[in-house]
């Protein structure tokens, strides 16, 4: 995947040194439900993906299948008011904590994550 061409961002240069960019400038973003604590989604940001959702209240993204912007909720009306966002210790990560308005999944479920849990085969005990 190519550096898909964007706009000079207006981000807080503060903000900005200190984000970790993978090679097409990008990081992900966990939006999570500010009441329940409920993982809702992932998506992607660049510099000015995460100035739109600091300055805008609304979640933006950026999508890598169509190397464009895209506000949560514009065309489906499931819409991510932002609560908080914190930046991850490491600098690569940051998490969104949002109002969400109906479903945060793409297929229509409230959240991306119910699609089954995982086995887990490690013994309790030897996690400890």
């Amino acid at each position: 995947m190519s550096n898909p061409p964007r706009a000079a961002s207006a981000l807080d240069p503060a903000i900005a040194a200190r984000l970790k960019r993978d090679r097409d400038g990008l990081f992900p973003a966990v939006a999570q439900s500010h009441d329940t604590g409920e993982v809702l989604m992932v998506g992607w940001m660049d510099d000015e993906a995460l100035h739109r959702t600091l300055t805008t209240g609304r979640c933006t993204y950026y999508s890598r299948s169509r190397q464009d912007y895209w506000v949560k909720g514009d065309t489906s009306g499931h819409i991510q008011r932002v609560r908080s966002v914190a930046l991850d210790c490491d600098g690569d990560t940051v998490l969104v904590k949002v109002d969400q308005v109906g479903a945060a999944c793409h297929t229509g479920d409230r959240t991306c994550f119910d699609a089954g849990d995982l086995p887990v085969t490690v013994p309790h005990t030897a996690a400890q």
